[in-house]
């Protein structure tokens, strides 16, 4: 399966949670039921991946960790905010940049239609 199928089918996902759930719960909670689905597909997803930070010759082992990897391809990270913010896409952008992955979701389940809280960064 290429990159924008995968992606496809995690959106897909993804809306299936939210139409569950509806806005208002916890990052974790929609986390953890994207997490569920992905499996019960077959996908390999690792849950609160460490990406660790290399700065001169030392391994930070203290860097980010990616709320979900998905075939090791792509990025997603979680948020139950009011809006996006610059952070927000600074933070996607660096773990795309840092894991030299090509592709990141960033979902704000915390709005009223999932597909209003779906932002896309491809590297």
């Amino acid at each position: 399966m290429d990159t924008n199928e995968l992606s496809g089918l995690i959106i897909g996902k993804a809306i299936e949670v939210h139409k569950a759930l509806g806005p208002g719960l916890l990052e974790s909670t929609y986390k953890e039921c994207l997490y569920y689905e992905l499996t019960a597909l077959g996908l390999n997803v690792e849950k609160e991946k460490p990406l660790p930070i290399i700065y001169k010759d030392i391994k930070l082992d203290h860097g980010y960790r990616i709320d979900l990897l998905v075939e090791n391809k792509i990025v997603i990270e979680l948020k139950a905010v009011e809006t996006f913010t610059d952070v927000h896409f600074a933070q996607v952008l660096t773990y795309l940049k840092v894991g030299d992955f090509k592709l990141g979701l960033l979902l704000n389940f915390n709005v009223l239609r999932l597909k209003d809280g779906i932002k896309r960064f491809i590297m």
